[in-house]
């Protein structure tokens, strides 16, 4: 009977990767099975192509992007702090594998369809937390706060860990943490499956082993397989929000042009809705460093985009930005090799996709910041102008018919 045995790890630990050597040497598997997608296998080997500015533009996932390479630069400067490249562990199964002429099987879910589900999968308000966690941690490694990561290993740190993950984030845990349990299981015992004598080593982040474990005991308990490889249907909630704001704007205009406080102010209240906008669509692109240019583009498009759910002003500002920047493919190797938060920011390709991100950012603030301050700024009881201009639609309406 097949008989697997897990190595657990934390990624940028050196005494993972001694353990990992050290197993393969004893253990002498058949197959070494690795917490690995075919995407980040050939980005450890340098292989395969990166994907170019016009792949992001047209994909126009900016957020879950940003926060990829928001944890990547996080592990990483992890990683220099304790002097171990972020998946050192996984190169030494790699090529103490492959020295020894053993398989080698890539057994993680594709990383952008776990990036997608895991982003899809957050609220609006989990997305702000997860936004603010990662600045706070960012912002304690880069002052030096020191970090055990042999302890992120023990058994009674990580429940402790995962126990917190999912009190902040449920949606999240499942996506980055459960459904990976399942999906690394299933391709466990499918090798298992394949190899009814063999020995099978599995290389898997500390995190894992536990999910991944209680899955083997009782593979009775596994979600069926498919549900783990299917692109995540969530409800269209930004759509809806920007069909109710398009509403609301119509309903107001025409509220002001009934009530009969004259056309000046249904004027203005177009204008408004105009500026603050652009202004701070504009003004975030800017905060973003998007060029000039880009932060005009964002000016003038997004009153229009914000009444458009299936448009945002960031894209057309991503656009410009790419358009001027004119972005490089090796980009993607640089925002990953970064330094520092600001010498990322100074990459082009990152600064299209900041760009695109804080300027639907801005344009969403102006739309809340629209209704609050509409009525204040153009000296009228909103009261008397919503009921008198219901009471005159209605009278007109019932006129006509």
């Amino acid at each position: 009977m097949a008989e697997i045995k897990i190595v657990g790890t934390a990624h940028v630990s050196q005494k993972s990767v001694e353990e990992v050597e050290a197993a393969i040497e004893e253990f002498n598997p058949e197959v070494v099975a690795i917490e690995l997608d075919p995407a980040r296998f050939a980005a450890l080997k340098k292989q395969g192509r990166d994907p170019t500015v016009n792949d992001v533009l047209e994909v126009k996932n900016f957020n879950s992007l940003l926060v990829q390479w928001l944890l990547a630069y996080l592990q990483r400067k992890i990683g220099v702090d304790v002097g171990v490249e972020p998946g050192a562990e996984m190169k030494a199964a790699i090529t103490s594998a492959e020295n020894r002429g053993i398989a080698i099987a890539l057994v993680d879910r594709d990383i952008r369809l776990t990036l997608l589900r895991f982003w899809r999968s957050l609220g609006f308000i989990e997305k702000l937390k997860m936004f603010y966690a990662l600045i706070i941690s960012i912002a304690e490694v880069n002052n030096g706060q020191e970090i055990d990561i042999e302890s992120l290993k023990q058994q009674n740190v990580i429940d402790a860990v995962m126990e917190e993950f999912r009190k902040f984030s449920p949606n999240g845990a499942r996506a980055l943490i459960d459904e990976r349990d399942a999906y690394i299981a299933h391709q466990l015992l499918l090798l298992k499956a394949q190899r009814p004598d063999g020995k099978i080593l599995a290389v898997l982040g500390a995190g894992h082993i536990q999910g991944v474990k209680n899955f083997l005991d009782t593979p009775s308990t596994l979600p069926p397989f498919d549900s783990l490889t299917r692109e995540p249907k969530s409800f269209p909630w930004s759509k809806i929000f920007g069909f109710v704001v398009t509403a609301l704007f119509a309903f107001l205009l025409a509220a002001i042009a009934f009530s009969g406080v004259g056309w000046g102010v249904l004027l203005y209240a177009f204008l408004f809705w105009v500026i603050i906008h652009g202004v701070l669509a504009a003004l975030f692109t800017l905060i973003a460093g998007g060029h000039p240019y880009s932060a005009l583009a964002c000016f003038g498009v997004a009153w229009m985009t914000s009444l458009n759910p299936m448009l945002h002003a960031g894209w057309v500002g991503a656009y410009v930005e790419a358009k001027v920047r004119k972005p490089p493919v090796s980009d993607f190797r640089k925002i990953y090799q970064a330094e520092s938060i600001t010498a990322m920011a100074k990459i082009p390709l990152f600064r299209v996709v900041l760009v695109a991100a804080l300027a639907n950012l801005g344009s969403l603030l102006g739309t809340i910041l629209y209704f609050i301050f509409v009525f204040p700024v153009l000296g009228i009881d909103p009261g008397v102008v919503i009921s008198t201009g219901l009471h005159n639609m209605w009278t007109a309406a019932t006129a006509w018919i």
